[in-house]
């Protein structure tokens, strides 16, 4: 039988999968909005904020509610090429598979000529790796409002391609994820742990632990899901020596918390 250690150190993998998603109040409410952006006759809907605040989650949720009622295509990874791009919308759409080369111009002409029931939505992941030529053409595309799309971008200090003046215009509806607030940290980690029945490691993590995460993290989604993972690989060494280094199982040592922070460079040793 595994550990609790090992069973607690899985539950924060760096990976997205629906089952994770964790359900707080302020993100259910944002959330929300978005789901009700979509029944809008919006032509492009922005989903941004700092990498590891829950976009890509966000998306491979909506995805997977929307899915069975709707004309919805996810692509988690960009298609940065532009004839692999165009060729994958038409195989994806309207079932059309090319083996040459499709440009701007030909993939027009399909969605002008080609019909759907629904409109088909189109959730492209880590935007800001498009070029500035495709998200162009992305724009165009949403101007014939036969196809729409909702896009994720990391907030960066600099201007980004997609905040310039043309596409201000074109995006009538924009939300910003950020981090969790301190006490939102606190629900996040125990929820992720409890979802996975880990109750006796969910309440190690005191409202005094928490904060010191908090401290180190600054509430970052990712960020913190490193720093425990890493946490409880520790614990885990620690359990296979405990009969050399005794350790308590009922709190967190503030010196546990500070070497996962170490080890994944939240702390300069």
């Amino acid at each position: 039988m595994d550990s609790i250690f090992v069973n607690s150190k899985n539950v924060f993998l760096d990976t997205v999968n629906v089952k994770d998603y964790i359900q707080l109040d302020r993100v259910s409410t944002i959330y929300q909005s978005l789901k009700d952006s979509i029944k809008k006759p919006l032509k492009m809907i922005l989903l941004y904020g700092k990498p590891g605040t829950g976009k890509s989650m966000f998306l491979t949720k909506l995805y997977s509610d929307l899915s069975e009622e709707n004309n919805i295509y996810l692509y988690q990874t960009p298609i940065l090429d532009e004839n692999e791009f165009y060729k994958t919308l038409a195989q994806d759409i309207f079932n059309i598979k090319y083996n040459d080369e499709l440009n701007f111009t030909q993939f027009m002409k399909i969605v002008k000529d080609k019909k759907t029931k629904q409109t088909p939505i189109i959730l492209l992941d880590e935007a800001q790796l498009y070029s500035e030529a495709l998200m162009e053409k992305i724009r165009l595309l949403s101007d014939t409002r036969s196809i729409k799309f909702i896009i994720t971008l990391h907030k960066t200090e600099k201007e980004d391609l997609i905040a310039k003046e043309h596409f201000k215009t074109r995006i009538w509806e924009t939300i910003e994820l950020v981090n969790a607030s301190n006490s939102e940290l606190k629900i996040y980690i125990q929820k992720k742990l409890m979802k996975a029945n880990c109750f006796d490691t969910a309440n190690m993590f005191s409202t005094k632990t928490v904060n010191k995460i908090y401290k180190l993290t600054k509430g970052n989604y990712r960020d913190t899901n490193k720093l425990l993972y890493t946490l409880f690989d520790i614990y885990i060494t620690y359990e296979q020596s405990s009969h050399i280094y005794p350790f308590n199982t009922t709190h967190i040592p503030n010196k546990f918390v500070e070497m996962a922070a170490i080890h994944t460079g939240l702390i300069n040793a």
